[in-house]
């Protein structure tokens, strides 16, 4: 079954992690050629203004496939080096792919994220989750480390103490504890999910598609950039987008007071 199914709503891609059936647990042979497929025509289609990422049934994901972990299959078989190759170009294929979205991302988060699956969650840049969804970043419970990126990720969402407190204890926090901790920006009904998170997708959808993909990538080089680096990206970047066609109709629009039309030139 296609891990990673993707419906394109206008401007918006709905990705939809489906494999329900063991609640979207990641690891399998191809996952992370899959994801990186999907990520990289997201990329090339200058349509697509936002995405949402989501999981089918109960979950958003569960995190690495625990059986294939006790069959050592897929990303989990053979000896230590053939594990490292297998995180490599497999699960660390599928953060990194979604990491490097380069349109504004939502995760949608319909159940648990936990282990893994909460890593996936932190690679997008906006985290709303249903009332029901529940977190945990429990690799120590199973005798792992964090070693899909959430050791690097995590503390930059939630602060060193937070990210510790989830890591050492391997304890789950529900929905409302998330929302508390910055883990997510808001909590909404379980029924409700993907209309709130669609609706800020269309809001995000109607800025300025090439000033809105030069934001992210500013916020994310901000991450790890000195002062000084990014303020000489930020001119850079800034002289490009006062030439686009986009920034008149915007300046033009915010003097006569109506509504811009940006069409991505």
């Amino acid at each position: 079954m296609t891990l990673l199914t993707l419906e394109k709503r206008g401007h918006v891609a709905l990705l939809t992690l489906n494999r329900p059936e063991v609640l979207n647990a990641l690891g399998r042979e191809g996952d992370g050629e899959q994801v990186r497929a999907v990520c990289e025509a997201i990329n090339a289609d200058q349509d697509i203004r936002c995405v949402i990422l989501t999981g089918a049934g109960k979950a958003f994901s569960a995190g690495g496939d625990l059986k294939a972990m006790r069959d050592r299959v897929g990303a989990f078989a053979g000896g230590g080096v053939a594990v490292r190759d297998g995180y490599r170009r497999n699960i660390h294929m599928v953060v990194r792919s979604l990491y490097g979205l380069d349109v504004p991302s939502i995760a949608a988060i319909n159940g648990a994220a936990i282990g893994l699956g909460c890593d996936v969650a932190c690679m997008t840049d906006i985290r709303i989750a249903a009332d029901s969804a529940v977190f945990g970043a429990t690799f120590l419970k199973i005798g792992l480390v964090p070693g899909d990126g959430g050791s690097w990720l995590l503390p930059r969402v939630i602060g060193m103490s937070r990210a510790a407190e989830l890591l050492y204890t391997g304890k789950t926090i529900d929905a409302a504890t998330a929302e508390r901790w910055g883990l997510v920006s808001q909590v909404v009904p379980a029924d409700r999910l993907i209309d709130e998170a669609m609706a800020m997708a269309e809001a995000i959808a109607q800025q300025p598609p090439h000033a809105l993909r030069l934001t992210k990538s500013l916020l994310r080089q901000g991450q790890s950039a000195s002062y000084d680096a990014v303020m000489e990206m930020s001119a850079a970047v800034q002289a490009i987008a006062h030439q686009t066609a986009d920034h008149m109709e915007g300046v033009n629009a915010m003097i006569e007071r109506r509504p811009a039309r940006f069409e991505g030139r």
